[in-house]
């Protein structure tokens, strides 16, 4: 029989698919990192969120491990390299959380455009500044997307209601246009954007990527989108971009330290100025983290689970 330890709180949606296949569940979200090595040898399946990092430490302890499912998209956190020369399969769930994602971003660069986080605020105030709020409309914009998977494509999407002009680069993809987005390169997104928005996994090539000459090479400034992972995007380039007017304004739902208690002093230091400028709107993580796609990421990590041991 098939054992599957589950170290992180998931919907419990994925209980019933696995257990209807005969499958031994440990459904253990409560446990300790530090326990999780003491009993990783027993089981064949290792399913969680974002509880620890797995690395060649701990899946050398795991000779039975046949997958590790992440309950989610990005797999930056698990060692991939040595999966593979161990012959694991490593899931995650990409569709179940894209959905959420694509429709953050749709809000975070509404809010942007139409000053909704300052007017809100402006009025609690008892200030009714009608002109100094006025809007921009996204139709007449050409909106950059950088990866065009799962995320890029949910953005894309729901980016055409609004008959604005979308262009996507992904270097890891070919002839990947479609009736949402146009394939472009990098220096055309970099000369015809107004938006640009990143949608793409934390690896070496893409840490830092964004940078201050990346950024320079926009012809017109630019709403910067990160709902991908902080360290695309280092906090010097945000701070550079909103200094000398390459970046009109940002929505940032990830950030290149996301533990705020552990910032460096001259993360501090920027975080601090990115909080006290309004061009600036934060949410934290919560891209992909709907009410739905909690449930669709168990549903949709279950069957591929399946899948895999049927094969």
């Amino acid at each position: 029989m098939t054992k599957v330890l589950i170290i992180d709180k998931l919907h419990d949606a994925i209980l019933p698919i696995l257990e209807q296949e005969n499958i031994e569940v440990t459904y253990n979200p409560g446990i300790a990192v530090e326990e999780v090595p003491n009993v990783i040898k027993d089981y064949n399946g290792l399913i969680l969120r974002s509880k620890m990092k797995i690395g060649v430490e701990l899946l050398e302890l795991a000779p039975k491990l046949r997958f590790i499912a992440r309950a989610g998209a990005g797999v930056d956190e698990i060692d991939e390299e040595y999966l593979q020369r161990r012959n694991i399969t490593l899931l995650n769930a990409p569709e179940g959380n894209m959905d959420a994602v694509g429709e953050h971003t749709i809000a975070m660069l509404l809010c942007l455009m139409n000053f909704l986080h300052i007017g809100n605020t402006e009025v609690r105030q008892k200030l009714w500044l009608r002109e100094e709020n006025r809007g921009h409309e996204l139709s007449t914009r050409t909106v950059g997307i950088i990866g065009y998977g799962n995320m890029g494509k949910a953005f894309a999407k729901r980016l055409i209601g609004f008959g604005c002009k979308v262009l996507a680069y992904d270097n890891g993809k070919s002839n990947y246009g479609d009736e949402y987005a146009q394939e472009a390169s990098l220096e055309q997104i970099q000369k015809e954007a107004d938006v640009l928005s990143f949608h793409i996994p934390l690896n070496k090539e893409n840490k830092h990527l964004f940078t201050k000459d990346y950024l320079g090479a926009f012809n017109k400034p630019i709403y910067l989108l990160n709902l991908a992972r902080g360290e695309v995007i280092p906090f010097s380039t945000i701070e550079w971009g909103l200094d000398n007017g390459k970046i009109i304004a940002a929505g940032l739902d990830v950030l290149e330290n996301e533990k705020l208690h552990t910032l460096s002093e001259d993360q501090e230091r920027i975080f601090n100025k990115l909080c006290d400028d309004n061009r600036v709107i934060f949410t934290p993580h919560v891209g992909g983290w709907s009410f739905e796609s909690y449930e669709k990421i168990s549903t949709v990590l279950g069957g591929k689970i399946i899948d895999l041991l049927k094969k």
